[in-house]
């Protein structure tokens, strides 16, 4: 990594774990702070070194309170995902990746059949959303559903994001990074994940 897109991966994460930002955003925003321009091909992090960043800004500023927070996310990623059991539910994002602290949003992957699915599954149990979509290059935009919900661990509301997915995405979904880290989990991932924790 360049010493630009160190710097970058630096304020970036600072602004991903204090002010909620999401990694494209954060990263843009730090580049045009730093550097005044708009970045160039190769002066941006990856979303790996941006995550390994977030993980050095947490020890070094949040040690003593984002592992509480974590936990309270994932508990509430779980409820959600049980209530959508049928729409095959993964948590993605900070959350699983163990980076979240109260700013983050929560990210869970829907996988359905038919992308209206899931619409109608919320309206079954008469919970209220917005509708939005995500652009993919090269790809029909991703619907998007948005939740807020009450923590009562944290104080405060939680945004939750139904990504709506094609059941044909989801084998490839589960392929590991680099690291051999999985990207997603399903409702029994995040258990195990949360059982390991609580017992170190």
């Amino acid at each position: 990594m360049t010493d630009a897109s160190a710097s970058i991966a630096a304020a970036a994460a600072a602004l991903v774990v204090d002010e909620g930002m999401e990694y494209a955003q954060a990263k843009r925003k730090a580049a045009r702070d730093l550097l005044r321009h708009a970045a160039r091909r190769g002066e941006l992090p990856t979303n790996e070194q941006l995550e390994d960043a977030v993980r050095e800004h947490i020890a070094i500023f949040h040690a003593d309170t984002q592992p509480s927070e974590l936990r309270a996310l994932r508990e509430i990623a779980l409820s959600w995902m049980d209530r959508l059991t049928p729409l095959r539910p993964h948590l993605s994002g900070a959350a699983w990746r163990g980076t979240a602290t109260r700013r983050s949003a929560l990210h869970i992957d829907l996988y359905c059949d038919d992308s209206k699915m899931a619409e109608i599954e919320l309206l079954n149990q008469r919970v209220d959303f917005d509708v939005d979509s995500l652009d993919r290059p090269g790809e029909d935009p991703l619907p998007v559903l948005t939740v807020a919900t009450r923590s009562t661990s944290l104080g405060e509301t939680v945004t939750v994001h139904l990504l709506v997915r094609d059941l044909d995405e989801q084998r490839g979904a589960l392929r590991p990074d680099a690291q051999g880290r999985a990207w997603r989990g399903d409702a029994s991932a995040l258990r195990r994940l949360m059982d390991g924790e609580a017992r170190t």
